[in-house]
Parts: C-alpha cells; sequence; structure tokens
C-alpha cells in the first residue's frame, strides 16, 4: 500500500452528521490515573490510536493489569505509588508528549530507575519544563540535552513545592499535579490558563484538590497522599479532531454538518470562539455535563463572508492544537487576521508555525511574520491549479489532515506523504473524509 495519498479536487457539497474519535487527552489521562486507584476502573469509548495503546503499554510495564472486554477497557490499580516494578525498566512513549511528560509525574516515588524514550519526533522536544520542577520535588532525573531519552529514579522523602507555569502548557501542569498526589503536604501551582482536563478528572474523582481562578491563572493546591478509588468513565469526541471537519465545512459551498457529543470545555473551544469572530456559521446545540466534561453537538454551516481576526492571545492555549486550521481559513478571508505569541506551535510533534507558514506560502498566500507574531493577508477568490507535494514534516498527523484539508477546500494536485502518521490520534479520519464525499488515491 503507498504511504501517501493523492487529492484532485475539491469537495462536493455535503450534509451530514458524523461522530470524530474521542478524546486523545482525556484517554490518555484516564488509563493513567485508574492505574493508580485502589481497584478496578472501566474505562469505554476510549480513542484506540497509537498514543493511547502506547500509555496501555506503560502501564502494563509498571505492573498494572489491563484488558479489553468488547469495547471497555479494564484496568486493575494498587493505589498510589503501587506500581510492581522489579528491576530498571524503559518505557516508550512513542509520539506522544502527553504521556512522556504527565507518566514522569506518576514515578516520582518509583525507586527503581525507568528510562523513558520516545520517536525521533518526540526526542527533539524540550523535556526540562518537566523535569526541573520534578527535581524540585526530590526526584534523580537524568536526559542528554534536556530532551529523550530521560531516566527517572523515584525517591520517598518527597517534598511538596511551589510551582510557577508560565506557558500555558497543560502538560507541564498535569505532571506537576500527578506528582503531588504522592507527596506529603500540599503542593501548590500558579498556571497560566490551559486545557483543564486533570483539574475536572480531579474533582470527578473526588481528589483532595482547591481551583481559584483568575483573569489570567489558575491558582492550584493539590493536597498529597489521598488514596481513590476505581472508576467508571466515558471517553466524549475531540474538539481537536472535530477542527478538520468544522474547517472543511466553512470553507466548503453550499455544505453542512452536526458533529455529535464533543467536548467543549471552555478551556478547550478557542478555535469556536475564533472562528464566530471571522464571522463564520458555527453554534453549539445540547449541551450537557457528561462525568465532569461538557459535550454538545457541534453544527457548521458553509461560510462565504468570513473576515479577518486580531486573535487575541489569551485564546491561544485554548486553541493551540487547532490554529494549523484556523490559518487555512484566515486564508479564505476578507481582510488582513492577526496573531501573536505564537512560539509554542514549534514545541508540538514538529515546527507547526514554521510549517504552517510554508504551506500558506505554497498556496501563494502573503504572510508578515516578526518572531512569534503572523500577519496574514486573506484571498476570499483563493483556488489552486497546481501540483502541491507535502513532505518532510516529522510525520506529525495534524500537518498531514491540515494538508487534506486544503487540498479538499482550496483544489489543486495534491501529493500528500505519511499518511499513517493519523494513526497516532485519529485513525478514522480518512474514512470519515470518504463518508463526507472526499475523493482520493
Amino acid at each position: 500500500m503507498p504511504k501517501y495519498i493523492k487529492i484532485l479536487s475539491k469537495i462536493n457539497p455535503y450534509n451530514k452528521t458524523i461522530y470524530v474519535a474521542s478524546d486523545k487527552s482525556i484517554s490518555i489521562r484516564a488509563v493513567l490515573l485508574a492505574s493508580q486507584a485502589i481497584g478496578t476502573s472501566t474505562i469505554s469509548n476510549i480513542l484506540e490510536s497509537e498514543d493511547v495503546l502506547s500509555a496501555i503499554k506503560s502501564i502494563k510495564k509498571l505492573g498494572v493489569e489491563c484488558k479489553k472486554i468488547g469495547k471497555k477497557y479494564k484496568i486493575k490499580g494498587y493505589g498510589l505509588n503501587g506500581y510492581n516494578i522489579n528491576k530498571n525498566i524503559v518505557i516508550n512513549a512513542g509520539n506522544s508528549g502527553t504521556l512522556a511528560r504527565l507518566i514522569l509525574g506518576l514515578l516520582v516515588k518509583v525507586e527503581k530507575v525507568v528510562k523513558l524514550v520516545g520517536d525521533k519526533s518526540l526526542s527533539k522536544r524540550d523535556f526540562s519544563r518537566i523535569t526541573e520542577p520534578l527535581k524540585e520535588f526530590g526526584v534523580n532525573i537524568k536526559s542528554k540535552g534536556n530532551s529523550l531519552p530521560v531516566e527517572i529514579l523515584g525517591t520517598k522523602f518527597l517534598t511538596p513545592i511551589d510551582y510557577i507555569e508560565t506557558r500555558g502548557s497543560a502538560q507541564c501542569k498535569s505532571a506537576v499535579m500527578l506528582a503531588a498526589l504522592n507527596t506529603p503536604g500540599i503542593t501548590r501551582i500558579k498556571a497560566y490558563k490551559s486545557r483543564d482536563h486533570t483539574e475536572r478528572m480531579f474533582k470527578y474523582l473526588k481528589l483532595p484538590i482547591k481551583i481559584k481562578s483568575t483573569k489570567n491563572l489558575d491558582l492550584i493546591e493539590v493536597t498529597g497522599l489521598e488514596q481513590f478509588k476505581a472508576f467508571n468513565y466515558v471517553i466524549p469526541g475531540d474538539i481537536s479532531s472535530s477542527a478538520f471537519f468544522i474547517v472543511l465545512t466553512i470553507l466548503s459551498k453550499n455544505s453542512k454538518i452536526r458533529i455529535k457529543n464533543i467536548n467543549v470545555n471552555k478551556s478547550r473551544i478557542g478555535i469556536i470562539t475564533i472562528l464566530k469572530k471571522m464571522n463564520c456559521k458555527i453554534k453549539v446545540e445540547n449541551k450537557k455535563i457528561y462525568n465532569g466534561e461538557e459535550v454538545a453537538d457541534i453544527i457548521v454551516r458553509s461560510s462565504m463572508n468570513i473576515r479577518g481576526i486580531n486573535c487575541p492571545s489569551n485564546l491561544n492555549s485554548a486553541s493551540i492544537d487547532e490554529f494549523l486550521v484556523i490559518f487555512l481559513v484566515a486564508a479564505k478571508a476578507k481582510g488582513t487576521s492577526y496573531f501573536k505569541n505564537l512560539g509554542e506551535l514549534n514545541k508540538k510533534e514538529s515546527p507547526r508555525l514554521d510549517i504552517s507558514i510554508n504551506m500558506l506560502k505554497k498556496l501563494g498566500i502573503k504572510i508578515e511574520r516578526k518572531k512569534n507574531d503572523l500577519k496574514i493577508f486573506g484571498n476570499p477568490k483563493l483556488k489552486i491549479k497546481k501540483n502541491i507535494h507535502v513532505k518532510d514534516y516529522l510525520k506529525d498527523h495534524r500537518v498531514f489532515m491540515m494538508s487534506c484539508i486544503a487540498a479538499l477546500s482550496f483544489g489543486g494536485n495534491w501529493k500528500i506523504e505519511d499518511k499513517d502518521s493519523i494513526n497516532t490520534s485519529f485513525p478514522s479520519f480518512l474514512k470519515i473524509l470518504k463518508k463526507l464525499g472526499a475523493k482520493f488515491n
């Protein structure tokens, strides 16, 4: 089978209802927390992507029982610091930054050396933002050049810390929160606004957490050494996976889509706020609380009068994984769009800011860049009639999917390499595109 796809035409109008992949971030968190609970947890609707399967393999290496029965996963934990390790082990996080960073927080009391490795892309990412605060707890951590591989040796003698998180990184904040679970006393975290799945899951599991929110910061206190019982959890749909179909519909003439049962937490729906400011036709219906998460249907229609935006930077964290497709909307907008402080995009699976700029230039879009700020000059009449070849992007799943949406929205003859990259987060992506009527080979 070829490792690429070819898209030679735009998608035809459609009116569909779809379900997208389950939330990857929540799937990984549910697996990791179940591994520290007392008893057997049942997790339903887990995203069976490479990243989540890596999380399951990892807890098995730590001595946790995990079985799939039907469509549910049964995970038997033995409580805080209940991992059963008789010798030094190696955990492979694959491509998953969420898994790699969060699991380090759960290893702070394990008195055997655990070596954490990852694939080529993950091994290029900065881990000092995690290892430095964990060292403050008293953990012994070694790494070369602040990247993977990382070796961690836990200790009985953990001390709580006061931690200031300045990047708006949910992974950094969550790693410290998980470390705090195994630490006596109160760990205090002052964090810039970011995704709050870990906080919501702590509350759902009745873990001892206090949160005080201000306009730009969350003040979090976690009291350690409080055991918690096994739980049942159903994973909702992923807003990041939805984003590709939201944007495809906005950019496709005479089209409409309803995306069912999607996580719409305030910390995750930056893309919806941004697209509404750009005059896109999008709304949220049937909102409900679901295991501590807000879930709803998202309804989107084609939008012919898209406006440029001066994007508020306080929405960056809530839409960090969606900017690649937001840029596609800005490319078709009337007027100029401004985006600021997007340096975190280059800290992802690939240098996404750099790659997005190159992609838009291939489409003929004028861009001005000043450090991590962007000015995108939209073209409402944008149509592509040339050959475009997408390759050498570190097999970043979101770059692959962004490229597919660009091809189906703007036309042209596209060859997009590394189609297997979607297996890390959204294995059914191409099947859903076919359901909508997309043609590719």
